[in-house]
This record gives C-alpha cells, structure tokens and sequence, in this order.
C-alpha cells in the first residue's frame, strides 16, 4: 500500500500542466469539429463541437477548484479545504448535463419531425473530423487518466472521463454520419441523441463520485481491511474495538479504538497508540488525520 507523497505544490503544479494541455487540445478540437460540421452539414458534428467546448469550461472549473483545494487550513477550515475539489466536480457535472440536454432536444425534435428527406447529407469533411476526434480524445484521456491518480485528484479524474465520453460521442457522430452518407439522413440526428446519452452517464458517475466524498463515504473494504492488518502487525495491540474511515476531498480521516493489556502505565499505553498512529501514517499517505483511542483489554 506503499505510495508516493505529493507535496501540494507538486499536487497543483501537474495538475495545472495536464488543465493547461487540456483547454488548448480542446479549443483547438472543437473550433476544427466545429467547422467541419458546418461546412459538412452535419448536426452530430456540431453536437460533437459544443461538448469539447464544453470541456475547455470544465477544465477550468477544475483548475479553480484544485487551486482552493491546495490552501493550507485556516482558523476557519481547520480541516483543510479538499472539499473544494468536490465542488468543481459537481459544477462540471452539471455542466456536462445541461450541455447533454440541450444536444438531446435537438436531436430528438428532428427524430420526431418525421421530415426526414429535408435533412441534410454530411460531407466527407465531417466523417474526417469525427476520427480524428476519436483519436485525439482516447489519447487525452490516457493522458489526464495517468496524472489523476498520480495526484490522487478526483477533478482531475472527473476531467478524464470527460475526454472519454467525448471519444464515445465522436463514435456516435462517425456512425450516424456515416449512416447519413449511405442514405439515412436520420442516422445523423440519432448519433445527436447517442451523443446526449454518453454525456448525461459521464454527468451522474462524476455527480455521484463527488458527492460520495462530500457526505462522508466510507472507503471502500480492501483499504479498511489493509488498514486493520497495519494495526494488528503490533505485537502490543490486543484487539480492535472500532475502525471507521471517512473520505474527505482526496484524502482519508481515521477513527480507531484498540486494546491493550490494562495493566499498562498511560504513558506505556499513549506509547503504543503513537507506534500505531506512525505506521499507518507511513504506509497510508492518503490518510490525513488518525484518532487512536486506547480502551483497557485482558491479556
């Protein structure tokens, strides 16, 4: 379970490279998919170029909310301000969503339309487009992925998905334009509603993440279960009586009660508790702050 520490300059100095490569990829993608597809006569395409536009937002959501997320704690937020990490993943979740539904009305009132014939073919151009999309977002979503969990950074990770659920778009734009091009104008305004859907999960699994870290969540039984067997590896500790754990941002808060022989002096007992306290410390960076409570046990 052994990790690297990230210092918090670190922490914000990576996560502002990957934001920084992120919103120039995105800029430059969604103004190319953009006007591929109006000189293509493609609604997929546009669809496709208002969720990387989306992204180039979202992005910097991120950035802000890791930006607060690194302060040092103050009198008023003792506890640090990781949460703010959180927030910038609810708001781009939202974001995300409303984006979603604004492409799924629009493919959904050309789907019920009927007028299919008056919809227009997409060019070549658009189909290009699409693949080179596919192409550019798998491979930043690789690269936002590795820095995630580098950093540890739920935004950032949330920014990841993103560029996977604008890959998944774009397949659904190179098939409904595709289809478009063999003869079925409709497929181009269905690849619009695939496109909606795509988006509108990738909004729910990033909504559902965040608010899992603020509401307390507990983490999740491999790390409870490695944490329990840290505790036991002291010779001194009887028994576990109480072992809760509780995501706060990106990091972890501990709450643990042991026993130890009750014949032991305080200053024997407070011993061990440290001893306990320093190792989980050392092989669980993650966790941020840990409360080790003694209670009397019999040999």
């Amino acid at each position: 379970m052994e990790q690297n520490r990230i210092t918090e300059r670190e922490f914000q100095r990576v996560a502002n490279k990957v934001s920084a490569v992120t919103i120039a990829e995105n800029a430059i993608l969604s103004l190319g998919k953009l006007i591929a597809g109006i000189v293509g006569h493609s609604g997929a395409m546009i669809s496709d170029a208002v969720h990387s536009a989306s992204d180039v937002f979202s992005t910097i959501v991120v950035i802000i909310g890791i930006k607060f997320a690194s302060k040092e704690p103050d009198k008023e937020h003792p506890y640090g301000h990781e949460r703010m990490e959180c927030v910038a993943a609810l708001i781009l979740s939202v974001v995300l969503f409303i984006t979603g539904l604004s492409i799924g009305y629009e493919a959904l009132k050309n789907i019920l339309g009927g007028n299919y014939k008056a919809l227009e073919i997409p060019g070549p151009i658009a189909l290009v487009a699409a693949v080179i999309s596919i192409i550019v977002k798998e491979v930043m979503f690789w690269y936002t992925r590795h820095y995630a969990k580098k950093i540890d950074s739920s935004a950032l990770m949330a920014d990841a998905w993103h560029h996977r659920s604008d890959a998944f778009s774009s397949i659904g734009a190179l098939v409904g334009i595709g289809g478009a091009m063999l003869g079925f104008p409709i497929m181009d305004s269905i690849a619009s509603l695939v496109i909606f859907l795509f988006i509108v999960k990738a909004a729910y699994d990033i909504f559902k993440d965040a608010i899992d870290k603020m509401v307390d969540h507990s983490c999740d039984e491999k790390t409870e279960a490695e944490l329990a067997e840290c505790i036991r590896e002291n010779p001194q500790v009887l028994g576990i009586d109480l072992l809760h754990t509780r995501i706060f941002g990106n990091k972890i808060y501990v709450d643990i009660e042991i026993e130890v022989d009750g014949t032991y002096t305080l200053q024997k007992a407070h011993d061990i508790a440290e001893e306990v306290h320093d190792e989980i410390e050392k092989k669980f960076p993650k966790i941020k702050h840990i409360m080790v409570h003694v209670n009397p046990g019999k040999v």
